[in-house]
């Protein structure tokens, strides 16, 4: 018996019992579409995860102060003020760290921002010229400040698209005047948007000149003080040596040692790798609960070949006794129980592509269904399907062509 053959039979035999097969395939259908959306919705949180951090900017290491100790507390992450400009400068320097690309000294606090009669408060930004580059912050409008209006402490500020609608709504906030505790600055630009990160709208900010900001916004009482400090490396293979060099460089020059430092530094992968942590294990936790369901279902599609089996008794007996071998009548239930378990991997399929296209909207989160994860799961209901099948085709196989006969 060729595998033609084989095939017809097991389709003519799928098809004499429809709705039996179409339950069968239903529960191949659900675990297949079930997993496939529970991967998905995993791999889309994690690239919106890594696309929210990807919008600090590339290739970047991030340095933040440590922390103080008043009384025997000790405050968060980034509350004492031990980076200032002169370590800007210090790592601006290519013979210190040659796989530094640029830099950007980032000085912020949360200020009220008035324009005519209308007020918001936002988060303002003192930085330098290069702040731009190392952040990939593009202009949609105007233009960003120069050095020479840097080192002249200009009143000019640059806005971003949410900051600008709430004061200006739909006008253009270039040539427009703000105020900033009391200080009056000229908008001489609207950044592109990007949108929110993990923790923040990007695009609700006011960025000013570092020195002005020191001279008229900042309550440190320190002029060279800054909060944070934006590296971004020659590229994303020397990210590892320039956080080496930045981190060297910066025990040297604060006169501590590495295992009390008195500043931290975060690398985008650390920050990715932290972020999608959770979403991975929710992931792997819910395929896993997805997953009984195809359980459940390569069970069904034994049962249904067991039953079948026995229905069919007389029919291997009458094979048999002309001449159809073990390995024909095996070959013939195995075949049946593989076109069961795919079909079902097909359906789960289309449904799971289904639900990645209809889902993303209903539920506000992006369904990335990865060519492999298809791939793989008709692979795996082929496997069910054919695992199911084997005790029942053995056990028909089996079977003596004279007790087959006999069978009522």
């Amino acid at each position: 018996m060729s595998w033609s053959e084989t095939l017809r039979s097991a389709l003519e035999a799928i098809s004499a019992r429809r709705l039996r097969s179409v339950l069968t395939t239903l529960g191949i259908l659900i675990g297949i579409a079930a997993v496939m959306l529970t991967v998905g919705l995993g791999q889309g949180a994690q690239q919106t995860v890594r696309d929210q951090i990807g919008k600090l900017g590339s290739n970047l290491l991030i340095v933040s102060p440590g922390s103080t100790t008043t009384g025997g507390v000790r405050a968060g992450r980034g509350s004492a003020s031990t980076l200032t400009t002169r370590d800007a400068t210090m790592l601006s320097d290519r013979s210190v760290a040659p796989d530094i690309a640029a830099l950007a000294p980032v000085s912020t606090s949360s200020q009220s921002v008035v324009a005519g009669t209308t007020n918001w408060t936002t988060e303002v930004v003192g930085t330098t010229g290069s702040w731009p580059d190392v952040r990939s912050r593009k202009m949609s409008s105007g233009r960003f400040f120069t050095s020479a209006e840097e080192s002249a402490a200009a009143q000019v500020a640059v806005i971003g698209t949410s900051t600008a609608s709430e004061l200006f709504g739909r006008r253009s906030p270039v040539g427009q005047s703000i105020t900033i505790d009391g200080s009056s600055y000229s908008v001489i630009g609207a950044l592109a948007s990007i949108g929110s990160s993990t923790s923040s709208d990007e695009d609700d900010t006011v960025v000013v000149p570092l020195t002005t900001y020191a001279a008229r916004l900042s309550s440190s009482g320190n002029a060279s003080s800054i909060s944070t400090l934006y590296l971004k490396a020659t590229s994303q293979e020397t990210l590892s040596a320039a956080y080496q060099e930045a981190h060297a460089a910066l025990l040297v020059s604060h006169g501590v040692t590495a295992g009390s430092p008195d500043f931290t530094i975060s690398t985008q992968e650390s920050l990715v790798e932290t972020a999608t942590s959770t979403d991975r294990t929710l992931t792997i936790l819910l395929a896993g609960i997805a997953a009984i369901s195809l359980l459940v279902g390569g069970i069904g599609v034994m049962n249904i070949m067991l039953v079948s089996v026995t229905e069919r008794i007389r029919e291997i007996g009458l094979r048999k006794a002309l001449g159809a071998t073990p390995r024909a009548v095996r070959r013939q239930f195995l075949t049946e129980a593989s076109v069961l378990g795919l079909a079902g991997g097909v359906l789960g399929l289309t449904v799971g592509y289904a639900g990645a296209r209809l889902l993303p909207p209903l539920i506000d989160q992006p369904v990335s269904i990865a060519p492999y994860v298809a791939v793989g799961a008709l692979l795996i209901s082929l496997v069910i399907g054919i695992g199911a099948g084997v005790y029942p085709a053995t056990r028909a196989a089996r079977l003596a062509p004279i007790d087959a006969l006999r069978s009522e």
